[in-house]
C-alpha cells in the first residue's frame, strides 16, 4: 500500500484525509497539534511542525512515503514543495511556491511581469516603514507577508495608526516581515474560489463571490463564498487568461489553487493572492455540489503522480455557498439561533467545531471559525441577499 504524508490535521483538512483513505492509501498526518481532529482518521500521526521543512523531509525519508499533500494551508505549501523537490516527487517548483506564499515577493513578481498591482513594499521594522510611509497614497493595507486566514491584516488611513498595525502584522508573521500596499477599490464582489492546472494549463476553475462582514470585528476575514460569480462570461474569461499567464510564468505543473482577485470599474483584473493549494472554508466541497468535480481527489492524484488529464471545465449548476459560523466577541458560547425557514430550505450541511458552553475567540481570523455550513439557494438574488445579511438568519449568543 502506498504511503501518503498529509501536512496538517485541522478541521478544514479532514476531508482530504478521509478522501485519501477512501482512495486506499496509507495516510500519515503530521503537525504540532496532536489534538487536531484529522489525526484520528489517519493511519499514523507524527508531532512534527508542517512549517519545519527539514524536519518534514527527515520524516518523509524515514517513513519512505510516496507522496506529500498540503491541503488548505498556505504556511505548509512551501514545505510540501521543498520536500517533494528534494525527493523527486511530483510538485510545483519550490521557488514559485515560495513567491506565491510571500506577499512581498509576489507583489514584486507581478510588477516585474506587467500585471496590474497596487503599490506595495515589504518591511521588517516599524521605523523603516514609518520613514517610507509618505510615499504611499491613503488608505493602505498592512499585512504579514506570510500569514493565512486574514490574520494580522488591517486597513489604515494615517501614519498615526501604523504602529498598532505593524505590531499586529508581525505577531502573525513567521518571517517577522510585513507589507504595506495601497488599497484597491473593488467593483462588485471580491473573487474567490478554486482552480486546478494540469501540466501547466488551467484546466478547471470555479470563481465565487467572496463575502465579508463590514461591521465585523475584522472586516477583511471572509465569512463565506458563493457560486457562481455574478459577473458576465467576458469577465470570467479575462480572469482565466490572467491566471493562465501567471501559471505559465511561474512554470507551475499540476495542482490546486485558491484565488483572491479583484476587478476594478474598468474590469481590469487585479490578482491579490493565489494560494498554491486547495481553499479552506469547505470551498472544494461546495464546488463538488455545484459542478460534480472532486477537487480533493485530483489533489491527491497529483501528489501521487497519477494522471489528471481527464479533468475538464464544468459549469456551475444551481446556487451554492459556504458560511463560517462566528462571533464578534470572545467569551462563552451560549447558543446558536437559526431561522427555521433558513434551516429547512437552505442548509445542506451544518457542523459545529465548538460546543455550547465552550470558551470561544472573536472572529479576527479564520481560526475563530465556530462551525461551517454548506448552503443552497433558488436564485442569485436570494443567495447574495442572504449571504450579505446572514445575521438575519444565524445568530450566535456569547457571554
Amino acid at each position: 500500500m502506498k504511503k501518503l504524508l498529509m501536512l496538517g490535521g485541522s478541521h478544514f483538512q479532514v476531508p482530504s484525509i478521509k478522501k485519501a483513505k477512501e482512495m486506499c492509501y496509507y495516510v500519515i498526518t503530521c503537525d504540532y497539534l496532536s489534538d487536531n481532529p484529522g489525526h484520528k482518521f489517519a493511519d499514523e500521526y507524527h508531532n512534527v511542525s508542517t512549517t519545519d521543512k527539514d524536519a518534514v523531509l527527515k520524516l518523509a525519508k524515514e517513513l519512505r512515503v510516496d507522496g506529500i499533500v498540503c491541503y488548505a494551508s498556505d504556511p505548509s505549501a512551501p514545505t510540501a514543495a521543498y520536500v517533494c523537490e528534494q525527493l523527486g516527487f511530483p510538485s510545483n517548483p519550490y521557488e514559485s511556491v515560495n513567491i506565491l506564499t510571500n506577499k512581498d515577493l509576489f507583489r514584486d513578481f507581478l510588477k516585474k511581469n506587467d500585471f496590474i498591482v497596487p503599490k506595495a513594499k515589504g518591511f521588517s521594522a516599524f521605523e523603516e516603514a514609518k520613514n517610507d510611509f509618505k510615499n504611499f497614497t491613503m488608505p493602505v493595507m498592512v499585512k504579514p507577508v506570510d500569514s493565512s486566514g486574514s490574520k494580522g491584516v488591517s486597513k489604515i488611513e494615517s501614519v498615526n495608526e501604523l504602529k498598532n498595525s505593524v505590531v499586529s502584522a508581525l505577531e502573525y508573521s513567521r518571517a517577522k516581515r510585513f507589507i504595506i500596499e495601497e488599497y484597491i477599490e473593488k467593483y462588485g464582489y471580491q473573487i474567490a474560489g478554486d482552480g486546478f492546472s494540469v501540466n501547466g494549463k488551467l484546466a478547471f476553475r470555479a470563481f465565487a463571490n467572496e463575502h465579508f462582514e463590514d461591521d465585523g470585528i475584522n472586516p477583511f476575514v471572509p465569512i463565506g463564498e458563493s457560486w457562481p460569480y455574478n459577473m458576465p462570461n467576458r469577465v470570467h474569461n479575462k480572469i482565466h487568461d490572467e491566471l493562465q499567464r501567471l501559471i505559465s510564468l511561474l512554470n507551475m505543473n499540476t495542482g490546486a489553487y485558491n484565488f483572491d482577485i479583484r476587478i476594478d470599474y474598468n474590469e481590469n483584473v487585479i490578482i491579490m493572492e493565489i494560494g498554491p493549494r486547495n481553499g479552506g472554508n469547505l470551498i472544494p466541497q461546495v464546488i463538488k455540489y455545484a459542478t460534480g468535480v472532486e477537487m480533493v481527489e485530483y489533489t491527491i492524484k497529483a501528489a501521487m503522480g497519477e494522471d489528471c488529464s481527464d479533468l475538464k471545465m464544468k459549469d456551475i449548476e444551481g446556487f451554492w455557498a459556504c458560511y463560517m459560523v462566528h462571533a464578534n466577541k470572545s467569551g462563552k458560547l451560549i447558543d446558536i439561533q437559526i431561522d427555521e425557514s433558513f434551516r429547512k430550505n437552505n442548509i445542506v450541511e451544518f457542523e459545529m467545531i465548538y460546543n455550547i458552553g465552550d470558551e470561544i475567540i472573536a472572529y479576527t481570523g479564520s481560526n475563530g471559525t465556530l462551525g461551517t455550513m454548506i448552503l443552497k439557494f433558488d436564485s442569485m438574488q436570494e443567495m447574495t441577499y442572504k449571504m450579505d445579511n446572514m445575521n438575519e438568519f444565524v445568530e450566535v449568543k456569547v457571554e
